[in-house]
């Protein structure tokens, strides 16, 4: 499978390059095959195949390359043959493509080597107060603390004692404890969020009504035939409120980001043209 994996990329890779040759048609190596007038040589294998493919995987994949070029040469003859003029001149469509190519590779470089990417804690708190109104939760979150433990631990009643209390010297315990025993575990720090629902993918909770489990339970206990779960929620908001600024700050990071990349981009492009004006570097002919 992997096998057919790689052969399928480096076909998708170099399967078009090789119509891209110049002087191709003038070439005096004997061709390996025809596609009507067009030929596909020795040389135009070039990179197909890894150093050190052994002799059979460099049949195959050799054998598959020159396969696919011939269906791919048959329907592109057969697209040129069918389609009007107009619709087979892609001049100005590959001129564009290669344009937006250039400049992209330009100003991704720019950005790279200009944009600032320290946000502050600050920067994130304002941008968030001005516009609370578009932080609204798509889903439930919690704060949540659980441990995922062996059955038979003899540390597991004591684990759940720790759970539910809300000492922080009790805190410093339970992770001790965890840690000595191997167990799976998310102690809060009272300030991280998470999805209700990356919480139920990590507890087996069969729940028909979130809002109304989480008005309900501030403590869960779940087993199966090998393993105990404890679960403690000390705090949940429901899907629709205000989402709170610490489960924010990597998108408003990310906006925030987006708008200096922006900015630089459209200063960029502004001075480009002043200083084009200042040194009469275009002109607009009239008609």
């Amino acid at each position: 499978m992997q096998r057919n994996l790689v052969i399928s990329v480096l076909l998708m890779a170099t399967l078009s390059a090789c119509n891209l040759i110049p002087g191709k048609e003038t070439r005096k190596d004997k061709p390996i095959a025809r596609v009507y007038d067009s030929y596909l040589y020795r040389d135009d294998l070039q990179g197909v195949v890894p150093p050190g493919t052994s002799a059979t995987d460099s049949t195959e994949i050799t054998s598959a390359y020159i396969n696919n070029w011939v269906r791919q040469e048959l329907l592109l003859k057969q697209a040129e043959d069918n389609l009007e003029e107009t619709n087979r001149d892609f001049t100005r469509q590959i001129e564009q493509y290669r344009n937006s190519l250039i400049i992209y590779a330009y100003e991704s470089e720019l950005v790279k080597q200009k944009l600032d990417t320290v946000v502050s804690p600050s920067e994130i708190e304002a941008y968030y107060k001005e516009n609370q109104e578009n932080f609204h939760l798509r889903e439930n979150i919690v704060l949540a603390s659980y441990v995922i433990i062996s059955k038979n631990s003899p540390a597991a009643t004591k684990i759940k004692s720790l759970l539910v209390s809300t000492r922080e010297a009790d805190k410093e315990k339970l992770q001790t404890l965890c840690q000595e025993n191997g167990a799976d575990y998310r102690i809060n720090d009272g300030t991280t969020w998470m999805a209700f629902t990356d919480l139920t993918r990590k507890i087996p909770l069969t729940i028909d009504d979130q809002e109304d489990f989480l008005s309900k339970n501030k403590y869960y206990e779940v087993k199966d035939s090998t393993t105990m779960y404890y679960v403690a929620i000390s705090a949940y908001k429901s899907k629709e409120s205000i989402s709170p600024l610490n489960f924010e700050t990597e998108n408003i990071r990310t906006i925030l980001l987006n708008k200096r990349k922006a900015e630089l981009l459209k200063q960029m492009e502004e001075d480009l043209f002043n200083d084009a004006v200042k040194r009469n570097k275009y002109e607009i002919f009239k008609k």
